[in-house]
């Protein structure tokens, strides 16, 4: 396996000091989140339940089975890191890679204890230095937002699952749908946040591709400009009453929209006025908002 060798490339990135979760944050998230909220007690009764026992297993369990990313350890990684949190303007998380054959990435953030970022090997194996820093940039997404309030009942949801199924099943059954939807539209904001990190949407959008069908082999040989040319298939596509019924039964039971929309959203976003006056980019007062950024699917 080979991991990153030489750190992301010099480009006109620029810091953004002062950055505000809520200037990126995603309309269907705030949504969410505003639903989410109506649910009486949620973080305290998922806590309640599964106790600050179950917290330590899944820390100490990651902590247990990852190496941690340092100066001294995986230093280019460590570049990355610091690099995105420059870049968002974030207080600098511990970052663990864990041996583990399914691409994957995530953040959890426990009292008490600083949070941390894992990525997966195999998902380190098949993307570029810039792609692995998009991929750390949307996990501090979710810090940057403060997601962890729901992020973490829903990891140990899925933790309860496995150590615990009667509980879990229990917990699943009357929270599952809620914690999904919000999850799903958490991540258009914290792919918004990996477009901030690294400042270039093909980098972003190659990500998602990659997580479609990608491999450490196949990866080099994907064309990007045809997997965007698909997402905006899939749009138009799903913009019909038949295509609508499709797409919401393929999400439902997901924790992630599925790639090719978050690639849509990312392919406008940045073409939005929005995004660029983020950036301190200038002349594009007068252009037409609906080119780019959102709009309900």
């Amino acid at each position: 396996m080979s991991l990153v060798k030489t750190p992301v490339q010099a480009i006109a990135k620029k810091p953004l000091i002062g950055l505000k979760a809520d200037s990126f944050r995603h309309p269907l998230d705030l949504e969410a989140t505003k639903t989410l909220r109506q649910i009486p007690g949620i973080d305290i009764m998922v806590r309640n339940l599964l106790g600050p026992v179950a917290e330590q297993v899944f820390y100490a369990e990651n902590i247990a089975s990852s190496i941690l990313v340092s100066e001294k350890q995986l230093p280019d990684l460590h570049y990355l890191l610091i690099d995105a949190c420059k870049n968002l303007d974030i207080e600098l998380p511990q970052l663990y890679i864990r041996q583990h054959p399914s691409p994957n990435a995530y953040t959890f953030a426990m009292r008490g204890k600083k949070p941390f970022i894992v990525l997966h090997t195999s998902l380190v194996d098949m993307l570029t230095p810039e792609e692995i820093q998009a991929v750390i940039g949307h996990e501090l997404g979710h810090l940057k937002c403060d997601h962890s309030v729901y992020l973490t009942p829903a990891n140990l949801l899925i933790l309860a699952t496995s150590i615990l199924p009667n509980i879990g099943v229990v917990l699943a059954q009357s929270l599952q749908n809620q914690l999904l939807e919000w999850v799903r539209c958490a991540e258009f904001t914290c792919d918004r946040a990996a477009l901030l990190a690294t400042q270039n949407p093909k980098v972003v959008m190659s990500v998602l591709m990659k997580l479609a069908g990608g491999s450490p082999t196949l990866a080099p040989r994907l064309n990007l400009d045809a997997f965007v040319a698909q997402a905006r298939a899939y749009d138009a596509i799903s913009k019909t009453e038949l295509g609508m019924m499709v797409k919401d039964a393929h999400t439902a039971q997901l924790s992630h929209p599925v790639p090719v929309l978050r690639a849509r959203e990312i392919d406008r976003w940045s073409s939005s006025v929005e995004y660029h006056n983020l950036l301190g980019n200038k002349g594009l007062e007068n252009r037409d908002q609906t080119q780019g950024g959102w709009r309900n699917w």
